[in-house]
């Protein structure tokens, strides 16, 4: 085992991990109150013409929230895989931009984003887990790259489904009149994680590949060796036999 290897593996890991606690901050945003998942939303927008929606509102992994102070507060119900859909969200279409109305389109990339980030985030945990193996083993290295890069995928799809769905909605929203913005912190850690699985994966073969140059010349004299072995016994066992064969004649 080189030297190289362990320390790629632990580098990837602490990455990988980084990468994972991304995620969390994201998913965790408007259930803990404290930094930065109180700071951390995908889209805000003025809802003063919605009847009965918070002013302005917040849309987070779980939750609909209000701000208050700079913050996410006085937040509505959580909801697993909450879409982003005004009407739905606040029961009504009055004072809604009529973009939003009559439309599944935000529903759809909202709800197909949080499935593939939770599908993304327990890849990401099985390659932490692996990551172990990679830093003493070639094929620990190869497993775990692989694993990153099935999470590095899906993480590419929710980061272009958060991005095209928030950032089409703020546009609605400021189309119709309305102040809307998308939350830098929850854009930041959605497509950090996306780069610290890109570069894992990467460390992660770099890390397989350490030392297979020398194990292949090793294997390759090994084989010469057994060959040249054979061939020399079989000279042997030839001779004897021409011998034999020439004593019974004389």
């Amino acid at each position: 085992m080189t030297v190289a290897r362990p320390i790629i593996g632990f580098t990837s890991l602490i990455i990988l991990g980084a990468g994972i606690l991304f995620s969390f901050f994201t998913i965790l945003s408007g259930i803990a109150n404290v930094r930065p998942f109180n700071l951390t939303y995908f889209l805000e927008a003025d809802t003063t013409g919605i009847d009965g929606a918070r002013n302005p509102a917040r849309w987070t992994f779980f939750k609909v929230c209000s701000v208050v102070n700079g913050r996410n507060g006085n937040c509505g119900e959580a909801h697993a895989a909450l879409p982003f859909d005004p009407p739905r969200n606040f029961g009504t279409t009055t004072g809604v931009p009529a973009t939003f109305i009559g439309t599944h389109h935000y529903y759809y990339l909202s709800r197909f984003m949080f499935a593939f980030y939770l599908i993304a985030l327990f890849f990401a945990c099985i390659a932490l887990l692996t990551g172990c193996l990679a830093m003493c083993s070639r094929l620990g290295s190869y497993l775990t790259g692989a694993t990153c890069s099935v999470a590095l995928f899906f993480q590419a799809i929710t980061a272009s489904l958060m991005t095209a769905c928030y950032v089409q909605g703020r546009d609605a929203f400021q189309r119709n009149g309305e102040s809307a913005r998308y939350g830098r912190y929850a854009f930041g850690w959605t497509w950090g994680a996306f780069a610290a699985y890109l570069v894992c994966t990467v460390l992660y073969c770099v890390g397989g590949s350490v030392g297979k140059n020398k194990t292949d010349r090793t294997a390759k004299k090994s084989m010469f060796s057994r060959k040249r072995s054979t061939r020399s016994r079989g000279s042997f066992i030839d001779s004897e036999s021409q011998r034999r064969v020439k004593d019974e004649y004389e």
